[in-house]
């Protein structure tokens, strides 16, 4: 049975009508080669037996509901991903949407392309042409290509902010310690999560834990796409001021783990000369957060040249 090529995976617990609205974000996509893996961690607030009372997943096989009690809701996301079967995973919080009605087209266009660019390179730098392998020569490339382990990823909408938040147009060390792009923009390959999947333990952070865990264990390369991918609903559990306390001290954690101390110190001093608080309270205002990261995104195309 061929795969699907995303798995969209929605975790719940208690989401009032954001539940819905997230949904019908994914059910409005012009693409359609998806599933949808929707976890509810077992709501009482209707939200869930609501949606099955009026049939709203009668005739919508693409979605597959699997209701279960968890611990968290990285512990919900793993019960999620252990249940999916496309090529790609995507994480789509309740409260968040798809930013357009292409978004699933755009991406996908965007990884065939990049997968019939790579191939064609390959063939070239290995010799795989007719007059060496018959007509067979793209099935001997295929089977000799090495498939690398990708995450595709884009920018996000901030709800709350009222503009787009441009992620950095390469993952590098400096990139995995200051700002790596949010699960909800990110298109991982499924592979990424047949060892493992989030580390528990981070109550904050597991999703930033496994991006480097990802990156720097699994070997995978972050490539980034010109394509607004979520609006991001903003406010939400690692944002709290409990959190964000919690949120700094896991930051450290992992960073140290696959950084190393002197990375760490050297990557702190840079954010420190370069008044990283004072740009992220700027980043954070509404007034003022559109041209932050406008002239980010600036930055970020001359860096791309």
């Amino acid at each position: 049975m061929q795969k699907p090529f995303f798995s969209i995976v929605v975790v719940s617990l208690n989401p009032g009508e954001r539940l819905e609205k997230t949904l019908n974000s994914i059910l409005k996509q012009t693409f359609t080669d998806y599933e949808v893996v929707l976890k509810d961690g077992g709501s009482t607030d209707g939200s869930l037996s609501g949606l099955l009372e009026k049939g709203y997943f009668e005739g919508k096989d693409q979605i597959h509901l699997i209701q279960e009690k968890d611990k968290s809701i990285y512990d919900g996301m793993n019960q999620a991903v252990s249940h999916v079967k496309g090529r790609y995973v995507q994480f789509l919080n309740c409260g968040d949407y798809f930013y357009s009605d292409t978004v699933l087209e755009e991406v996908a266009e965007f990884i065939l392309k990049k997968q019939q660019e790579d191939m064609k390179q390959f063939m070239q730098n290995n010799g795989y042409a007719k007059e060496n392998h018959g007509e067979d020569c793209m099935d001997f490339a295929i089977s000799a290509m090495e498939k690398p382990r990708l995450i595709y990823y884009g920018n996000q909408y901030n709800q709350l902010q009222d503009t787009i938040i441009y992620s950095a147009p390469q993952i590098n060390d400096f990139t995995c310690y200051r700002n790596v792009p949010c699960h909800q923009v990110c298109f991982y390959d499924y592979r990424l999560f047949e060892k493992r999947a989030y580390e528990l333990r981070y109550k904050v952070r597991a999703d930033y834990e496994h991006f480097l865990y990802s990156i720097y264990e699994e070997g995978a390369k972050g490539i980034s796409m010109p394509v607004v991918i979520a609006s991001y609903e903003g406010g939400g559990f690692s944002e709290t001021k409990e959190n964000r306390k919690r949120s700094a001290m896991e930051h450290r954690e992992i960073t140290t783990k696959y950084l190393g101390k002197s990375k760490v110190f050297k990557y702190r001093m840079i954010m420190w000369l370069t008044l990283a608080p004072l740009r992220t309270a700027i980043a954070e205002n509404p007034a003022l957060s559109g041209i932050y990261n406008g002239i980010k995104n600036g930055i970020y195309k001359l860096l791309r040249r």
